[in-house]
C-alpha cells in the first residue's frame, strides 16, 4: 500500500468507518456464537434456530435501505450516530428486560439489524474520500470492519459460559459506546457529498440492470459469509458435537479468514480488475461449498473445507465494492444500500435454508449444495456482462482504474 494511498483520502474517518462497522458487526451476528445457548434455555428446534440466526440478517438487509436514504439526506456521519444509538438502546433492553421467548428473540435480531444496517454507512462515509483508482483498497479497509463477526464468536459463547447470554449484551455496550466516542471525535464527512435526492430519484437506480448485477454478485459473496458467519457455531455443535465455546472458536477461525482478506480482494482487484477477481473467486467457492455438503468426518476436516470458502467470498466481497463506486459513483449511497441488502437477503437465505435443511433431511447437505449452485450462477452472469462493462463504463478513459 503505497504512501499515495495515505494522502488521497482522509485516514482518521476511514479508521472510524472501520471500527464503527467492526463493533457493529460484532453485534449483528451475536444471535449466531449465542444460538446454541440461546436454543437450549427456550428449547428451540433446528428451524427455530436457523430463523433465530437469518433474522437480524434480513432485518439488517432491509434497513439498509433505510440508512442509504439517511446517508445522503442527513450525510454519513450524522446516519451513523442514529443507528449506533439505537443499536444500544435495543441491547441494553434485551440486557435489563432479558429475552425470555423465541417471539422475543426474533424482535431482538429485529432491532439488531440497524447494526447490520452499519454496512450503508461506513462503506460511503469511506468511499466518498478516495478517487476511483483507490476505491477497492479504501472499502476493503472499511470493510474488513465485518471481522467484528470472529469477536462475536471467539468471546460470546465463553461470556454466556460464565455471566449468562443475557448479560452478554451488557457487557456489549461497552466496546459499542467507546467506539461511538472515536466515530464521534474522528469520523468526518467528505466535501464531495452529493446533493440528496429524492425516493423516486433513488428508486430509478434499478431501472439500470447494472444494478441489479450487483445486487446478484453481492447476495453471493457477502451473503455467504454472513449467513455462514451467523450459522456455523450451530453447525459445528450440531454436525460434531463440539461444546458451544469451541464451536466458537472454530467459527472464529473461519470468519477471521474471510474478514481479513477483504483488503486484499480489493487491492487485488484494483491490480486485476474486479471482474478477473471475481471469477476465480466464485470458481472456488462454488468448488469448496461442494466439497463441505459432501460431509467431513471430523471438524478439522470442515474446518479446512470451510476456511477457504470464506477466503474466497471475503476477498469476493471486497472486488464488487472495488467495481462499484466506479458505475454508480454519484449514487453510492443508495447502491451501497441496495447492493448490501442484497447481500443480507442472501445471507438471510443461507442461514434459513441450513436451518430447513437440517430440520427437514436431518442433514445440512441440501442447503450447501444450493449455494454453491447460486455460486455457479453468478460465473455465468459475469460471463454475460464483462465485454459489456469493459468496452463502456470499464473503459480506461472513463474509469480510471481497472475493471
Amino acid at each position: 500500500m503505497d504512501k499515495a494511498f495515505w494522502k488521497a483520502g482522509h485516514p482518521p474517518t476511514l479508521l472510524a468507518a472501520f471500527l464503527y462497522f467492526d463493533v457493529s458487526f460484532m453485534v449483528w451476528v451475536m444471535l449466531g456464537p449465542l444460538g446454541v445457548q440461546i436454543a437450549h434455555s427456550l428449547h428451540l428446534d433446528a428451524a427455530q434456530k436457523g430463523m433465530m440466526v437469518a433474522t437480524p440478517i434480513l432485518a439488517g438487509a432491509v434497513l439498509r435501505i433505510v440508512m442509504g436514504l439517511l446517508v445522503d439526506h442527513l450525510k454519513p456521519k450524522m446516519a451513523g450516530l442514529l443507528g449506533q444509538t439505537v443499536v444500544l438502546l435495543s441491547l441494553a433492553w434485551a440486557w435489563l428486560a432479558g429475552v425470555h421467548g423465541f417471539q422475543q428473540v426474533l424482535v431482538l435480531g429485529a432491532l439488531l439489524g440497524f447494526a447490520g444496517a452499519s454496512f450503508a454507512v461506513a462503506l460511503p462515509l469511506a468511499s466518498r474520500w478516495y478517487p476511483p483508482q483507490y476505491q477497492g483498497t479504501a472499502l476493503g479497509i472499511a470493510g474488513a470492519g465485518n471481522s467484528g463477526t470472529a469477536l462475536a464468536a471467539i468471546f460470546a459463547p465463553g461470556l454466556a459460559a460464565a455471566y449468562g447470554w443475557t448479560n452478554v449484551f451488557g457487557l456489549a455496550l461497552i466496546p459499542l459506546v467507546a467506539v461511538l466516542l472515536v466515530y464521534s471525535a474522528l469520523a468526518k464527512d467528505s466535501p464531495e457529498c452529493p446533493p440528496a435526492k429524492t425516493l423516486r430519484e433513488y428508486l430509478q437506480v434499478l431501472r439500470d440492470k447494472d444494478a441489479w448485477w450487483f445486487m446478484f454478485f453481492y447476495g453471493v459473496t457477502f451473503g455467504g459469509f454472513v449467513g455462514l458467519a451467523s450459522s456455523l457455531t450451530i453447525y459445528f455443535n450440531t454436525q460434531y458435537g463440539l461444546s458451544p465455546v469451541v464451536a466458537g472458536y472454530f467459527t472464529a477461525a473461519c470468519v477471521f479468514a474471510g474478514s481479513l482478506v477483504r483488503p486484499l480482494g480489493g487491492m487485488l482487484a484494483d491490480r486485476i480488475g474486479g471482474i478477473r477477481t471475481l471469477l476465480v473467486m466464485y470458481t472456488l467457492a462454488a468448488i469448496f461449498l461442494l466439497a463441505i455438503s459432501s460431509g467431513m468426518s471430523t471438524p478439522w476436516l470442515a474446518l479446512l473445507v470451510i476456511v477457504p470458502v470464506m477466503l474466497a467470498l471475503g476477498m469476493g466481497n471486497g472486488a464488487v465494492f472495488q467495481l462499484v463506486p466506479q458505475r454508480f459513483r454519484r449514487e453510492i449511497g443508495v447502491m451501497t444500500g441496495l447492493v448490501g441488502m442484497a447481500g443480507g437477503v442472501g445471507g438471510f437465505y443461507l442461514a434459513s435454508s441450513l436451518g430447513y435443511s437440517r430440520q427437514l433431511t436431518g442433514s445440512y447437505q441440501i442447503g450447501f449444495i444450493l449455494f454453491a449452485g447460486l455460486a455457479l450462477l453468478s460465473l455465468f452472469g459475469l460471463s454475460m456482462v464483462k465485454r459489456r462493462w469493459r468496452t463502456t463504463w470499464g473503459a480506461a478513459s472513463v474509469a480510471g482504474a481497472r475493471v
